[in-house]
């Protein structure tokens, strides 16, 4: 018998910003999808037309796009199982729904709103608080008449209510649920919509969808599918629940991910400086352990190691510490040229529209960023040099005082007014030349420099690179000022 090729899909609803938790998510699918040499479809639920948002299907392609996610099939370039949102598959359900009626297997219920808010208040006969199943065995005659006279109704599954449900999850193992903990839930809505329960069975098994990929807080309710997937008699898919992202509390504790532990959506990491390959690696290990011994991967080599029996039963913590290690790791491996693409708008934001030497900013940047956000902090000394004390010359380490400091700057800005060619280069040439000459140790020199350069004790780069970017003038123009500080 030939096997079935492994079909993911991703199914987020468009009420909002992505969160990493559904990021996560849309990543497994894929990694699954693609370690198995399967096909990865998105799929659009907007059927609780109430809480849609305008503009989130764009940040769901959006996200997608960035990290790199391309689905195989979808809504922008279709496949042999679509349409591929859920609210242009509308009419696909209502005669599913009404064919489990016909078998007995769902039944028509037409309980008003205040009658099931008096039940969920405490007053009626729901032993846990759920419906009573008013409805379930209402006489043929009965339905028929409520039907004729158009009064509004929804659909309900018949639930099994003795025994259990047990089903297999491919993390959790086998999970078995009191069948009389089931409420007789709702598949077509008052207003002809299906349910998400109800419409995701159905669009499942339709685009023949072998593995679905979800939250564990989904685990209790997976029976509420198998008895669906049962009453149909279609092939039950492999669930895979994945565990909880936790967030670290100030006192130590670990609860749910939320926005009081940092950003908890894409856009917003993003915003913080966080590159996308970045946070789909983070992620991708949130829940997940490679069999090597390893942390970094790019998406293609994930799809090659990813497998289903590395994913973890426990909650994973997101460190945003760990995180921001990874995106120093990540900025350390661009190239120059990329590097410096990536900085641009950070530089723009200092010095607008003019040119500096990029490579040599570069080149002191690269090692020491962790996030592109930090930058324009970094080197706001400089386009204006801070306003400094003249005690910053005086350095134990380097053996400077107030009285070197001025003769190393007069010597500095003697040799420096002779250079012909101002580079890195030529720089450290002169300058190593001149401590050399004045028989004294390079940071001797380089100390009062770099301090009367940048105004600033602790700089990105040293006097040297420091000099290169300012440019003669303007070093020139630093060092002379620095002096008078020192002579006043």
């Amino acid at each position: 018998m030939q096997e079935k090729m492994v079909r993911t899909r991703f199914a987020p609803s468009p009420t909002g910003f992505m969160h990493v938790g559904n990021l996560r998510t849309a990543l497994y699918e894929y990694l699954i999808a693609k370690s198995m040499g399967g096909k990865f479809v998105l799929r659009i639920e907007d059927t609780d037309q109430e809480r849609l948002v305008e503009g989130a299907v764009d940040i769901i392609y959006n996200t997608l796009r960035q990290v790199g996610l391309q689905h195989d099939e979808g809504p922008d370039i279709g496949g042999e199982y679509g349409p591929y949102v859920q609210s242009q598959r509308k009419d696909i359900y209502l005669p599913y729904a009404e064919q489990l009626v016909r078998e007995g297997k769902a039944y028509y219920c037409f309980c008003t709103k205040e009658r099931l808010e008096s039940l969920h208040s405490g007053n009626g006969e729901g032993e846990f608080g759920g419906y009573d199943r008013h409805c379930r065995n209402l006489p043929k005659e009965e339905v028929e008449r409520l039907l004729a006279a158009k009064t509004p109704y929804v659909i309900r599954q018949k639930m099994p209510i003795e025994g259990s449900t047990t089903f297999e999850d491919a993390v959790y193992g086998s999970i078995t649920i009191e069948n009389k903990e089931l409420e007789d839930q709702i598949l077509i809505k008052s207003d002809g919509y299906p349910t998400y329960n109800f419409a995701n069975v159905i669009d499942d098994h339709l685009m023949h969808i072998t593995h679905v990929v979800r939250g564990c807080e989904y685990l209790s309710s997976t029976p509420k599918y198998n008895l669906l997937y049962q009453a149909f008699g279609w092939e039950i898919p492999t669930y895979v629940h994945l565990p909880l992202i936790m967030g670290k509390n100030d006192d130590g504790t670990v609860s749910k991910l939320s926005k009081r532990h940092g950003s908890t959506g894409f856009a917003d990491l993003i915003r913080e400086g966080y590159l996308p390959q970045t946070i789909v690696n983070y992620i991708a290990l949130l829940g997940w352990c490679p069999k090597e011994n390893r942390e970094l991967f790019t998406l293609s080599e994930l799809a090659e190691h990813f497998s289903i029996d590395g994913i973890s039963k426990s909650p994973a913590v997101f460190d945003y510490d760990k995180l921001t290690w990874f995106n120093g790791e990540y900025i350390r491996a661009m190239s120059q040229e990329d590097f410096i693409a990536a900085a641009m708008p950070y530089f723009q934001q200092v010095f607008g529209a003019a040119q500096l030497n990029w490579p040599v900013l570069a080149s002191i940047l690269q090692p020491r960023v962790t996030k592109f956000t930090q930058i324009p902090e970094m080197i706001a000394f400089l386009k204006e040099l801070p306003d400094y004390p003249a005690d910053f010359f005086v350095n134990k380490k380097s053996k400077t005082n107030l009285e070197n400091s001025a003769d190393m700057l007069n010597a500095a800005i003697s040799a420096l007014s002779e250079l012909q060619e101002w580079t890195v280069d030529s720089l450290h040439e002169t300058l190593m030349g001149l401590a050399q000459k004045l028989e004294v140790k390079n940071g001797t020199l380089l100390w009062p420099v770099r301090i009367a350069a940048a105004g600033m004790l602790v700089t990105p780069g040293g006097a040297i690179e420091i000099l290169a970017i300012l440019g003669r003038e303007e070093s020139l123009r630093r060092l002379s000022f620095g002096l008078e500080k020192l002579k006043a």
